[in-house]
């Protein structure tokens, strides 16, 4: 396993600080961020993608290393090549899911933001759901076997897929029927029950820094092709919904919900602090379910940055009453970083 130690000594040779990622998810958004704090960024990426990142200036990288396959991070040239630019990686979903949790704690000899064993915890489901139960959040009931299916449940896989394969199932023959078809037979799954109500995602970052978690914005996804079918009501028991997330839908949630959203956010860094100290830093998203007698209902922990931040480059209607200036998820992560430069305090927030 990579230490915090062996990290420290990393950053401790670094004459600068590079800011980098894969060329996915949130990437333009993390390489705007940081170009606004006056960081040097690097992108990892596949050649048939580098034009594609070049036609965005002001979200540009840098540098880029160049990689047939995102796996290759793994690879001791690649990582040797981050280290000489002096990189600090920011994960995000494409990297959790194209590198792996589990290779990120054994493999990764770079220097990352945040708390790199807070990934394992949101790719386990088990752990997930001890880390919400443990803040106090109300999560759907989960059913233990295909045989106690009693109402409708969503089938769930483990790591950042998007939603991809996840399936609706009202008893254990639509379960069999549904494994079947995603060709997820004979993997790990998770059967959930499936809470009707609003969907909500807020965003926060907390600060070990300030000892702030902060409320940045929240956003509502779209799906393919669950959303689509509302549009044709009269076939859809002719159709199988599938919840392949393909955009994100900005959201301003009524004032009196925003003290519930923000008390979440709290318990589930203080949790953390006890689960895995010294627990989560940086963005997260805890994605909800507000029903119809305004209770939030909590599925999911994405204990990184998340793709609905990309909706708010130049702020969202709640980053404007906590900054002055255009403050989106990616440009709070580099402001962040500049901080602990300026305090010596890099360790605490990289590792």
């Amino acid at each position: 396993m990579i230490t915090r130690g062996d990290i420290k000594e990393i950053l401790d040779r670094y004459k600068s600080t590079t800011i980098a990622t894969i060329c996915s998810h949130t990437a333009l958004q993390i390489f705007h961020g940081a170009r606004e704090e006056g960081f040097k960024t690097l992108g990892i990426c596949k050649p048939e993608l580098r034009g594609f990142y070049e036609s965005f200036p002001l979200a540009k990288p840098d540098v880029f290393v160049e990689v047939e396959d995102y796996s290759e991070v793994l690879d001791d040239a690649i990582q040797k090549k981050l280290r000489i630019e002096n990189a600090v990686v920011i994960p995000h979903g494409s990297f959790v899911e194209y590198v792996g949790a589990e290779n990120i704690l054994e493999k990764f000899s770079v220097p990352m933001f945040g708390n790199r064993e807070v990934l394992e915890w949101e790719s386990d489901r088990k752990k997930e759901g001890r880390w919400l139960n443990a803040a106090g959040i109300r999560m759907p009931l989960v059913f233990k076997k295909p045989s106690d299916i009693d109402r409708l449940v969503m089938v769930k896989f483990p790591g950042a897929k998007g939603g991809k394969s996840y399936f609706l199932a009202r008893n254990e023959d639509e379960f069999h029927q549904g494994i079947e078809e995603s060709g997820m037979k004979g993997g790990e799954y998770m059967i959930q029950e499936y809470v009707i109500g609003t969907r909500f995602y807020p965003h926060y970052f907390y600060s070990p820094l300030t000892g702030n978690t902060e409320f940045l914005s929240v956003d509502v996804r779209y799906e393919s092709n669950i959303d689509g079918m509302v549009r044709v009501p009269h076939i859809m028991d002719n159709l199988d919904p599938t919840f392949v997330v393909t955009g994100n839908i900005p959201v301003v949630v009524r004032e009196s919900l925003i003290p519930k959203i923000r008390d979440m956010g709290s318990s589930v860094v203080e949790s953390s602090e006890q689960l895995f100290p010294p627990g989560i830093n940086g963005p997260f998203c805890i994605e909800t379910i507000c029903t119809d007698n305004l209770e939030f209902v909590a599925f999911e922990i994405s204990a990184r940055i998340v793709a609905g931040t990309n909706l708010y480059i130049h702020g969202s209607p709640y980053s404007q009453l906590l900054y002055r200036e255009p403050m989106s998820t990616g440009r709070r992560i580099s402001r962040e970083i500049k901080m602990a430069m300026e305090g010596g305090l890099l360790e605490r927030i990289i590792y």
